[in-house]
């Protein structure tokens, strides 16, 4: 599973998810397109930017089933252990999960 680290996303989730859109979208779904599955890590965010991320996670995993996409919210040691756990579950794709 290759990890994507998003940093630098703006405070307010509307902005955050254009950004997202913007800068990071293509280059996801050029990873998944090339056959890889994905795990997108993203700094720890208030509950406003919950809905976003799901959705992106979620659409994503249906467009380019069957790769394997998940998003992690977090930083250090916790996201390492998702992602070791990740690993081991190669049926959950398309979840938003936060440490």
């Amino acid at each position: 599973m290759k990890r994507i680290s998003v940093d630098d996303l703006p405070a307010d989730p509307l902005a955050a998810a254009g950004l997202f859109h913007q800068h990071w979208l293509a280059h996801v779904e050029h990873q998944l397109e090339a056959g890889e599955d994905l795990l997108i890590t993203v700094p720890s965010a208030d509950y406003t930017h919950r809905e976003w991320r799901r959705a992106v996670t979620a659409g994503l995993a249906r467009k380019h089933a069957p790769r394997r996409v998940n998003m992690v919210a977090g930083e250090g040691p916790a996201i390492d252990a998702t992602e070791a756990y990740l690993a081991r579950a190669p049926g959950v794709t398309g979840q938003y999960l936060e440490t």
